[in-house]
């Protein structure tokens, strides 16, 4: 049985919103577009590469999936070669024939994604925030990749939101610090959360 690993950019305030490109998403009126850029290092790339090389399926929700299947079929180089080999999945209940070769798209993922990690080792969603959600709430997320910068917003979209199912993690490997001040964190499931713990 594989897992299922959400891979997010976040802001020490968990806003994964538009990470790498000023037009990316700007659903809100969100004005912060491409603020990765200036705290990537090669450090910081490489871990991500390392990760992107790990995967051997990618999963996304519609959003995510639209901006990816415009963008990496055009594109070349490692990570371009990667995302367009492995197989993809996108969620989605109003998509019909998703046009990225190598994508099946799934109706149901509560009820089609066990079987999909039957399949593969590691099955890499990377942003879709609005299927994370969903996720989280399925217990179908199995580990955190966070990279987590050091700028806060105050406005976007949230890692976390009001109202997800409440769980806890644990440390999988030790944190990862980089010159920018961003930090790597890796974080398995652990089951819910234990609160009101006796000092005496």
């Amino acid at each position: 049985m594989g897992i299922i690993a959400a891979d997010l950019f976040v802001t020490i305030d968990g806003v994964y919103q538009a990470p790498g490109g000023p037009e990316e998403d700007e659903e809100h009126g969100f004005p912060y577009g491409g603020w990765q850029a200036p705290y990537l290092d090669d450090e910081n790339g490489a871990d991500i590469m390392a990760g992107i090389d790990r995967l051997d399926a990618l999963l996304l929700g519609r959003k995510t999936y639209d901006i990816f299947a415009a963008y990496w079929p055009l594109q070349s180089g490692p990570i371009a070669d990667k995302f367009n080999a492995v197989p993809k999945f996108v969620v989605s209940r109003t998509l019909g024939d998703a046009d990225w070769a190598g994508t099946t798209v799934l109706r149901d993922a509560a009820a089609e994604l066990p079987r999909v990690k039957q399949r593969f080792d590691e099955i890499h969603m990377i942003g879709s925030g609005d299927l994370l959600q969903t996720l989280l709430d399925d217990d179908l997320v199995d580990r955190l990749n966070l990279f987590v910068y050091p700028i806060a917003f105050g406005t976007g979209k949230r890692m976390f939101r009001d109202g997800v199912k409440p769980a806890s993690f644990t440390l999988a490997e030790p944190a990862r610090s980089y010159s920018s001040g961003a930090i790597g964190l890796v974080y398995d499931r652990a089951g819910v959360p234990v609160t009101g713990i006796s000092m005496e």
